[in-house]
């Protein structure tokens, strides 16, 4: 293809743009490096002027999209600049470093996905990225950067940004029933920042109960930060309120919209008597991790525990990593009022740990509707995923209790006559399935209520291979 560019005295040369239809490479890609490589043989002279992305894009027979993310790459690397009003231009090159690449590939290393072992792999930590809206994502994320917001790359509000703050808060009060003000949420890279920044609020001296079993991860954040951690029985409720208050601690940590890992929606009158036991000490506290609530496939979700609270006394902590992706690492954190001032005084120094960038994204993703679209598709897939594996059970009624359905991302089974964990893992294995086990989640040796158990998730798999898994879980645990 030929096309003629003018230069800054008037000058006018032929750039040639050649496709290999054969390539791998995406089309912006190949316009990006030829380009490039113009430029850097010198046959494309400093202060010659590029057709605009539009001009290009309408002779080249492709979308606008196409050639703007061609340019925008070639304006990071500081190849052309844009000067307003005026178009593109080639930038002068005084010296050029060049990264070149060890035999090139994808930036993200394939990891051990467990394919060449197992048929299904019944992961509980998984979720549908087939779903992610990527095109969503990718128009948001290209107009978060034009127009040279230089701001963007600014510091920024240590707790995060308000749009953002006041866009989460308006979420969770319609739909998890949350009472909040913006300046009460602290935007972090995730739950374990969250937690550490946590301690810093809270001090030293606290004695954190927690659930057993429970979601490890947060086991290992509270003990590296020193504090005495207490394991606490569960019954079919949740933690055990009784035990609870014939402990010495004085903070739990709980998970009452769908427990992990066994899955328990704790109900109402449970809630109350665990706020119940908050307002009797004098300085006593329920971290509430709500960290998948957004899914329930049976009645409407049960409001969060903090919207019942009206002594302060919880400590608010959900996620977009569940509903979203794991990778978009972006968690929140409500305070109570009376505990704005410790943060100020004890964490109000630490930078928010995500960027401006990411979370403009995500504020335009809420603001704009597509959250809420996102929300909706997922509610529906997963439901199909869920009532597929519910089916597919069946034929395993008679030998096992299913717990924790109709709710969150994984289910329970718990064999009737005691069969092992360990021998119901071995012989999923042996006929290509990976279930997992429930003692790992445990910080004390668990009691009878949760033996024999074993965790099956479903997100990650499609309706066809968790209907393949429970044929042949039905075949291998066939005693």
């Amino acid at each position: 293809m030929i096309m003629p560019v003018c230069g800054r005295k008037g000058r006018t040369m032929e750039l040639i743009v050649p496709f290999d239809s054969q390539s791998e490479s995406p089309l912006y890609e190949q316009i990006y490096q030829y380009i490039k490589n113009e430029i850097r043989q010198g046959k494309l002279e400093a202060g010659s002027r590029l057709p605009s992305t539009r001009i290009l894009a309408r002779n080249l027979r492709l979308s606008r999209s196409t050639t703007q993310m061609a340019y925008d790459q070639l304006l990071s690397e500081g190849y052309i600049e844009a000067l307003p009003c005026k178009g593109y231009f080639v930038c002068k090159i005084e010296e050029l470093v060049e990264v070149r690449q060890k035999g090139g590939g994808s930036f993200v290393e394939p990891g051990d996905t467990g394919k060449d072992r197992y048929q299904v792999d019944f992961s509980p930590r998984g979720i549908d990225l087939d779903s992610f809206p990527f095109n969503t994502w990718r128009k948001i994320s290209r107009n978060t950067l034009v127009d040279d917001n230089k701001e963007m790359f600014a510091a920024g509000d240590p707790q995060g940004e308000r749009a953002l703050r006041t866009a989460i808060g308006d979420y969770l009060h319609s739909a998890r029933g949350v009472d909040c003000r913006p300046e009460q949420i602290l935007i972090g890279a995730g739950s374990e920042y969250l937690l550490m920044l946590l301690s810093q609020i809270l001090g030293n001296g606290r004695k954190i109960a927690m659930e057993n079993p429970t979601y490890k991860q947060a086991y290992r954040v509270l003990k590296g930060e020193g504090y005495p951690v207490i394991p606490v029985d569960m019954d079919r409720y949740g933690m055990d309120v009784q035990r609870l208050s014939r402990s010495s601690a004085d903070v739990a940590y709980v998970m009452p919209s769908h427990q992990y890992p066994t899955g328990i929606v704790m109900p109402v009158k449970r809630r109350q008597e665990l706020l119940a036991w908050a307002y009797s000490g004098a300085d006593r506290y329920l971290i509430e991790d709500d960290y998948d609530s957004e899914f329930r496939y049976k009645g409407k979700p049960i409001p969060a525990l903090q919207g019942m609270d009206r002594g302060g006394r919880v400590i608010y902590m959900g996620t977009f990593s569940k509903s979203i992706a794991p990778a978009i690492r972006v968690g929140f954190m409500v305070l109570p009022e009376h505990l704005l001032e410790a943060y100020r005084e004890r964490a109000g120094f630490y930078l928010s740990t995500v960027s401006r960038i990411d979370q403009n994204i995500l504020y335009q993703f809420i603001t704009q509707g597509y959250y809420e679209r996102h929300l909706n598709r997922m509610r529906a897939l997963y439901k199909g995923k869920h009532d597929a594996l519910m089916a597919g059970l069946k034929e395993l009624e008679d030998r096992f209790l299913i717990r924790g359905e109709y709710a969150g991302l994984h289910v329970l089974l718990t064999h009737r006559q005691g069969e092992a964990e360990e021998s119901l893992v071995a012989r999923a294995a042996e006929l290509g399935v990976k279930v997992y086990g429930i003692s790992g989640c445990f910080i004390q040796p668990e009691e009878k209520l949760f033996d024999s158990t074993v965790m099956l998730g479903y997100a990650s798999l499609s309706e066809e291979e968790i209907r393949n898994g429970a044929k042949l879980l039905a075949k291998a645990w066939t005693f």
